[in-house]
C-alpha cells in the first residue's frame, strides 16, 4: 500500500481584510490566487451570529500560491484586528536581488524589522511586518 505524504500549510485569518491582503501578496510577491469563495457561495449556510451583517462578499477560503507553495486565507470571522501572534511566514528567493525587491514590496506601509542580512545558512535573509500585520 502506498503511503501518501501528509503537508501542513499555513492559513492565514485577516478578519475582513483578506482580499486586501490576497491583493497586496499579488503585488508584493508575485502570489497567484487558485481559489477562492466568499460566504454567500458557500452551500452550507452559516450559522446565525457567526459573521457580522453585511458580511456576505467576504472570503470564507482561499488559496493562493508562492513559487510553488500554497498557502491558505480566509475572513475568519470578520471583526476585529488582525493579530498574528507567534507566526512567522518563511520566504526563500534564488538570489539576493530577488529577495530584495520583494522585501521592499512585502514592507510597503509596513515596517522592516531587520534589513536584508547574510545569515550563515542561506543567501540572506530579513524580517518585516506588513501594513497588514502580517509577519515575516
Amino acid at each position: 500500500m502506498e503511503q501518501k505524504a501528509i503537508k501542513v500549510g499555513p492559513y492565514l485569518m485577516f478578519n475582513g481584510r483578506c482580499e486586501e491582503a490576497l491583493e497586496f501578496y499579488q503585488r508584493a510577491i508575485g502570489a497567484e490566487i487558485v481559489t477562492m469563495m466568499r460566504f454567500r457561495d458557500n452551500p452550507a449556510p452559516t450559522p446565525p451570529g457567526m459573521l457580522p451583517p453585511g458580511s456576505e462578499d467576504k472570503i470564507m477560503h482561499a488559496s493562493f500560491t508562492v513559487g510553488g507553495d500554497t498557502l491558505m486565507a480566509s475572513d475568519g470571522e470578520c471583526g476585529g484586528d488582525v493579530e498574528f501572534k507567534g507566526v512567522s511566514i518563511s520566504l526563500s528567493t534564488p538570489d539576493k536581488a530577488t529577495a530584495e525587491r520583494m522585501l521592499q514590496g512585502l514592507a510597503e506601509g509596513g515596517q522592516v524589522r531587520m534589513p536584508l542580512r547574510p545569515p550563515s545558512s542561506r543567501p540572506a535573509s530579513a524580517c518585516w511586518r506588513t501594513a497588514l500585520a502580517c509577519p515575516g
